[in-house]
């Protein structure tokens, strides 16, 4: 996918990584978990970046059985915005209220984390519409006044900031502090039966996993050559972590969060869909 989070790939792909532990790589663009995962099932894809809310999803409904290999990237200051026009009467998620907001998708990590910014205010879901609309169409629907707010992520934020928009909540604050936003992924038939296979993706995954968590260079660099993030803007936008373990009680902070909003109906462990990370390829 052409975002930030998939950094670390194009690092260990640029640095050898994956030759050096003995794996082919071949990447293809996905538009989402969604069309990823039933590709994870039938063998087509080996591993794919997903983002914990659908994965987590998925795994809790039964559609698919899934085993995270690696994590990839988690929420900071100014990464994921709630965004409105300079001329907007709102100043807070409080004013939400009989409001339509933009998110990338329905029942994801944008309506989740708005859901809870909002709940922070005694703002609740049926208080305030979402509706879907495409990060990259997101500029123009909040310009053209479509809706009343945007849920957005760079480099869209730097974006529509440049044509004057204003902040009115950061949804990855208090509760959602931090918060993980996608892990990379394969199904638990491949991982049960190709055990060396994943051992030396997740050698190659970490090695650029740290490069990307200690040098925001390395990333600016790489960013146009995946996305359509021009250097201009790679060199300005707020970027996310890149998390060098595999933690369950990290990753346990969205299944509760799934949990509480409803998205799924019981509890999920996240503990055993996690596959441990080799000696030596965790910090």
């Amino acid at each position: 996918m052409p975002i930030p989070d998939v950094a670390a790939f194009q690092i260990a792909l640029d640095c050898r990584f994956f030759q050096r532990v003995g794996l082919e790589v071949e990447a293809q663009k996905i538009q989402g978990a969604g069309p990823a995962i039933p590709d994870l099932e039938t063998g087509r894809l080996q591993f794919s970046l997903l983002n914990y809310v659908t994965a987590f999803s998925a795994q809790a409904k039964k559609v698919i059985d899934l085993r995270f290999v690696a994590d990839a990237y988690q929420a900071e200051p100014g990464t994921f915005l709630l965004m409105v026009p300079q001329d907007s009467s709102l100043q807070t998620p409080a004013d939400l209220r009989g409001k339509v907001v933009a998110v990338a998708t329905l029942h994801s990590i944008g309506t989740i984390t708005t859901t809870l910014a909002a709940g922070v205010h005694g703002v609740k879901p049926d208080d305030f519409e979402m509706v879907e609309i495409p990060l990259n169409e997101m500029p123009g629907a909040l310009a053209k006044g479509r809706v009343d707010a945007a849920w957005m992520t760079e480099p869209f934020i730097t974006v529509v900031q440049r044509q004057g928009a204003r902040t009115i909540a950061d949804v990855m604050d208090g509760p959602t502090e931090k918060f993980p936003i996608a892990g990379w992924g394969t199904s638990a038939a491949f991982a049960a039966k190709h055990r060396k296979t994943v051992a030396a993706f997740q050698k190659a995954i970490a090695a650029g996993q740290q490069i990307a968590a200690k040098d925001r260079s390395a990333v600016v660099k790489r960013l146009p050559k995946y996305t359509k993030i021009t250097p201009e803007v790679a060199e300005v936008i707020a970027l996310g972590g890149y998390p060098t373990t595999l933690e369950a009680a990290r990753l346990q902070r969205v299944a509760d969060a799934l949990v509480e909003q409803g998205y799924i109906p019981t509890a999920l462990d996240v503990s055993p869909l996690l596959v441990a990370l080799p000696r030596g390829a965790a910090s």
